[in-house]
């Protein structure tokens, strides 16, 4: 059997820069799918993330790899095999969590695979002559990759509008959408950024506390150098005073020569140790200002935070009026099409009304002809009968 997937999940993937071991560089221009892979011949677990035709995370779970949250959606953990640190940025909180969890799992799993392998080889070599123990469980745990879920908005009823209205709207909606976008790319590329200073930042503050702690050391030590720099000078002085005026006794003027170079050169290598202090020294100054730059930078990235999320906030506000005044105008439209329906029945009433009357108008006006060719004068019940009946009048 080759591996079998046991739990995926969807990222941005992020390599730590391999030169400055400082900055995150994207492996993937998108989200993509990231998985937890399960070899049962081997006993090996890996995660694997594949974009487009190359791997961008192979990487082999080893019991003391730890994965670490560094802020509410980004995590990261180091590969020493691989010799880099993958970061994966999620788009919530719970698959972060997920995430987590499952490779605290998988890593467990790693240990007890590789204590029962080294079990097998102990027993598997009697010489050895050590009791293995027995494993009182397995990992029997089911794993399901996260459901995949699909979001479809409500459908849009086809409404009647204006053609001036519709394309207000809908340009505002492409600048509120376009907006949006470009808020969540910069959002992203700033928390990936406060993810990297924030590393540098722990990573300094460790330095300048193990600097802060060996001051008082070095402090000491070249005290004491001072104080043997000072002695050794004046055992030179006297050294010197004793070869200009060499006395009975005294060793010989090569012996005394040799014990003076001697000297000088343990007084050289007390003034280089001094030297290396105080270059120690400038390197603690140098790593608080980089540690207060940092720092400003830190506030910088947060106050351009805090911009953009009061620009979305501000979008959404102008969206949310936006669509309260096109349910409003759908509204009066509606009122406004019932309207002209009532007066579209009247009108038809009317039109029908009218030919109607035309209609008796020329009936009527036919037989006044034929009567007038006669020369016969119409009676006035039979003039009365000609006449449409709204215009009779009651005989007396």
């Amino acid at each position: 059997m080759g591996e079998q997937p046991i739990f995926s999940t969807r990222a941005h993937v992020f390599q730590i820069d391999p030169a400055t071991k400082r900055n995150w560089l994207p492996a993937s221009k998108h989200a993509v799918t990231v998985s937890f892979f399960y070899d049962a011949s081997r006993s090996v677990y890996r995660i694997i993330s594949v974009g487009g035709t190359k791997a961008i995370i192979n990487s082999t779970i080893t019991p003391n790899m730890t994965f670490t949250k560094t802020s509410q959606k980004f995590g990261q953990w180091a590969d020493s095999r691989a010799n880099t640190v993958y970061g994966l940025g999620f788009s919530t909180e719970q698959q972060l969590q997920q995430f987590a969890e499952q490779f605290k799992e998988v890593k467990e799993a790693a240990r007890l695979a590789r204590e029962k392998s080294q079990e097998r080889f102990e027993l598997a070599n009697p010489g050895l002559n050590i009791a293995a123990p027995q494993l009182s469980q397995e990992l029997s745990e089911e794993r399901h990759s996260p459901p995949l879920l699909t979001v479809n908005g409500p459908g849009e009823e086809k409404l009647f509008r204006s053609r001036s209205a519709e394309v207000e709207l809908t340009v505002e909606k492409e600048r509120v959408k376009k907006m949006l976008s470009e808020g969540s790319m910069c959002e992203l590329n700033l928390e990936a950024e406060l993810f990297t200073l924030q590393d540098s930042n722990a990573k300094l503050v460790a330095a300048l506390q193990e600097a802060n702690s060996s001051v008082e050391q070095w402090k000491k030590q070249l005290a004491e150098y001072q104080e043997e720099t000072d002695r050794l000078r004046d055992q030179v002085a006297e050294l010197e005073a004793q070869l200009g005026r060499p006395a009975a006794g005294q060793p010989g003027e090569e012996e005394l020569s040799r014990s003076l170079e001697e000297l000088e050169a343990s007084l050289r290598a007390k003034e280089q140790e001094i030297q290396n202090l105080q270059c120690r020294k400038t390197d603690v100054g140098e790593l608080e200002k980089e540690k207060e730059e940092i720092m400003q930078r830190l506030q910088d990235l947060e106050r351009r935070n805090t911009e953009l999320e009061s620009r979305a906030q501000s979008a959404e506000k102008t969206l949310a009026t936006n669509r309260e005044e096109q349910e409003q105008a759908e509204v009066e439209v509606q009122r406004i099409i019932g309207v002209l329906d009532v007066k579209i029945g009247d009108l038809k009433g009317l039109r029908e009304s009218l030919a109607k009357l035309e209609k008796d108008y020329k009936s009527m006006r036919q037989a006044a002809e034929e009567h007038s060719t006669k020369d016969v004068p119409l009676k006035p019940h039979e003039l009365e009968q000609t006449m449409p009946e709204g215009s009779r009048r009651s005989s007396p």
